[in-house]
Parts: structure tokens; sequence; C-alpha cells
């Protein structure tokens, strides 16, 4: 069975260290919010908003100890007015849980994107 776990932070700047520093957060809130192995994540899809240039987030995962998961990064769709310099994430984890009991993390600004999962 698997689960897909999302999630957002925002950066304040467009430089790799501060990138690398939220996205390592992010993850590693979620797989300690979800309880996940390193070795269960399938795959993690991350998007990053046009103004985000400075890094592939990926790189993130892999200093962290992600090594045998499948990481994609695209550019997050442009909408007039959206979230700016937001990193987003979805990740497929190979578990138990249930997709309803999947605990959604997002932080900084994103908590602007789902205000019903603010913890």
């Amino acid at each position: 069975m698997s689960a897909c776990i999302r999630g957002a932070i925002t950066v304040k700047n467009n430089e790799k260290h501060e990138m690398l520093e939220a996205t390592r957060q992010m993850l590693n809130e979620i797989i300690d919010a979800n309880n996940i192995n390193k070795e269960d994540i399938i795959s993690i899809t991350f998007t990053a908003t046009r103004d985000l240039d400075a890094v592939y987030p990926a790189v993130a995962a892999r200093e962290i100890g992600i090594t045998q998961a499948s990481l994609m990064c695209v550019q997050e769709m442009y909408v007039r007015g959206s979230l700016e310099k937001c990193i987003r994430v979805s990740v497929m984890v190979e578990s138990d849980l249930k997709q309803k009991d999947a605990k959604h993390i997002y932080l900084g600004e994103a908590v602007r994107l789902r205000p019903d999962l603010k913890r």
C-alpha cells in the first residue's frame, strides 16, 4: 500500500543555502510526523515558484539520506497573485499509512495554501 504526503514551505530569498535549509526542514517534518522510513520513500516531486532558481530542491533530499527514491523538480504553474518563493512537495511512500491519516506539512507563509490543515 502507498500514501501520498504533501507539503510546502516558503523562503524569504532566492538563495541556495536558504532553499536547501527550508527543504530539509520540510522533508524532516514530513518524515517525523508520518513516522516514515527513508527507505520506504518511492518518489518525491518538488515544485518551485518561478522566482526560485538558485538550486534544485531535490539536492536537500539527497543531503538528508534519501538516496533510493526517484526525485523530480519542476516549476510550479504561475498564477497572478499567487504565493511567491514557495517550494512544494508530493512524497509517495510505501506504507500502511492510510491516505486519510497522512499528516501534510505546510510551513512559513505556505500555511495560507491549506488553512484547513493548520497545526
